[in-house]
């Protein structure tokens, strides 16, 4: 690297080596969590039957993809100081990077107005949650992801390209313009607000649902309290998985809006690895707050577990076969003895 390109760039070198080992961390814990957790909701029949489970598999294959793509290139970044891997991925990795965010807002905004429904306006779920409507909104939640990102993509508004003081591969400007802070406020604020007020309304709903539920219920409504229970359970996960995603990504947001200059590089650092921490944190959330989530992982745990024990043993049993078919040949007298 020449001393022109090395007086340009403006991040420390304390925080280029910080943030490449966060990435390679987030890396390996995030494809393990996320791949897991698929799996997991996969092999569990009564989480798969769950409309909410679609869009949750969908958030899931967003971080994994986000861990074994994006953060294995931000590493090489930031390693090298410099991207080493052409100007076509260059182009690339913005698409796949933003892209993924908008992905991952966009179901976490699914799955808010899914809980909305299911507690609100429980008559039009059947409706609309059936087989096909939620095929309609998981490609529609990736579809608008990728448009997003294509007038930048074709150089129509901003263009795709190379900083070479920040050596990162982002939206730059063209002719003075960027969608930049546009895909920010509003591909991110606006759907916030809508996901805030629908978690607003839902706590509303159950409020008062929970007044008249003061008096005694009678024993036959308790399957049903229960069923609201679960429903209420996972509600709050949902809840929470949003709110870490917000404190995650709002610092990066902020940094990007207000500091587009790079005027304090170590806030962009640490935006940047809280936002990267966000693909990473959700299977522990899965795991420590929601029962059924916990049973799921148990379940596959128990599966994969077993499924060793057995090749343990079949091949314990092989090997036993095979030693005592070769001592019952060693003991068997030789014919062509005298």
């Amino acid at each position: 690297m020449n001393e022109t390109v090395l007086s340009s760039i403006i991040y420390p070198e304390e925080a280029t080596i910080l943030a490449a080992f966060c990435a390679i961390l987030f890396c390996f814990l995030g494809v393990i969590g996320n791949f897991v957790t698929v799996l997991a909701l996969l092999g569990c029949p009564k989480l798969r039957s769950h409309a909410t489970t679609a869009f949750v598999l969908s958030l899931c294959i967003s971080d994994l993809l986000f861990c074994s793509v994006n953060l294995p290139l931000t590493a090489s970044r930031f390693i090298h100081k410099a991207w080493v891997l052409g100007d076509a991925l260059c182009k690339l990795f913005p698409v796949l990077f933003y892209g993924n965010v908008a992905v991952s807002v966009l179901n976490m905004v699914a799955i808010t107005l899914n809980r909305y429904v299911l507690i609100s306006g429980h008559q039009y779920y059947s409706l609309l949650y059936s087989r096909t409507s939620i095929w309609i909104q998981l490609l529609s939640t990736w579809a608008i992801a990728i448009l997003i990102m294509l007038p930048s993509l074709l150089g129509i508004w901003g263009q795709l390209g190379l900083n070479p003081s920040t050596f990162s591969c982002t939206i730059l400007k063209k002719d003075g313009q960027s969608p930049k802070k546009v895909i920010f406020l509003i591909g991110f604020v606006l759907p916030c607000l809508v996901i805030i007020l629908s978690y607003s309304c839902i706590y509303c709903s159950v409020r008062k649902s929970r007044k008249k539920l003061k008096s005694h219920q009678p024993i036959q409504d308790k399957r049903k309290s229960r069923r609201e229970k679960d429903d209420s359970r996972l509600t709050k996960l949902m809840a929470l998985i949003f709110l870490f995603f917000l404190i995650s990504f709002l610092p990066l947001m902020l940094t990007n809006v207000f500091d587009d200059n790079t005027q304090y590089p170590w806030l962009h650092i640490l935006a940047s690895i809280s936002a990267w921490a966000s693909s990473v944190i959700n299977p522990f959330i899965y795991a420590a707050s929601n029962r059924q989530y916990r049973s799921a992982y148990s379940k596959l745990l128990r599966i994969v577990k077993s499924s060793v024990v057995f090749s343990d043993s079949k091949h314990v049993s092989n090997s036993n076969r095979s030693r005592a078919n070769e001592k019952n040949v060693s003991l068997k007298p030789n014919e062509n003895l005298p």
